[in-house]
Parts: structure tokens; C-alpha cells; sequence
């Protein structure tokens, strides 16, 4: 991935990284290695099924993905989904 004329190659995940780290690394204190691996998987959580995305449309990327699945799974997963923000 890294070379000449590569610079868009890894653009998504360093967007991510920008946001993860203004959203939660900088908001908090990590006291040990298993508090930041929590955190993480918090945000991760709230990135996924919670936080608006502009470029989405003002979507969930879960609410994208979802409706993007064939029907006969959809609906096990709408209940997944449920259950995960309630």
C-alpha cells in the first residue's frame, strides 16, 4: 500500500483513526491496558450503531449495511440490531 502515487490508498482508515482519537482518546484517561481496550470497544460500538455519518446520508453504517442484506437474513439482524441499541 505504501509507494509512489499511494496517497488515497489508506484515506478511510486514517479518517477513522482522526475521529477515534478526538472522540475518545483524548476525552479520557486510560488507567491500564484493559480500561483502553473497554473504551475502545465502547466507541467502536457508538461509531458503528449509533453516531450519524454525513457521507451516509446521516446514516448509522449499520443501518447501511443492513439494509443492504438479503431479506431472509435481515430480519434476524434487525433483531440483533434492536436488542444492541436498547
Amino acid at each position: 500500500m505504501d509507494g509512489v502515487g499511494r496517497a488515497l490508498d489508506n484515506i478511510f482508515i486514517e479518517r477513522y483513526w482522526k475521529s477515534y482519537k478526538y472522540e475518545s482518546v483524548y476525552l479520557h484517561n486510560y488507567f491500564n491496558v484493559f480500561d483502553a481496550k473497554l473504551k475502545t470497544s465502547q466507541y467502536v460500538n457508538f461509531y458503528n450503531s449509533r453516531r450519524f455519518h454525513s457521507s451516509l446520508n446521516y446514516k448509522t453504517p449499520d443501518q447501511i449495511y443492513f439494509a443492504n442484506l438479503p431479506k431472509q437474513s435481515q430480519t434476524m439482524q434487525n433483531e440483533n440490531l434492536e436488542k444492541k441499541l436498547s
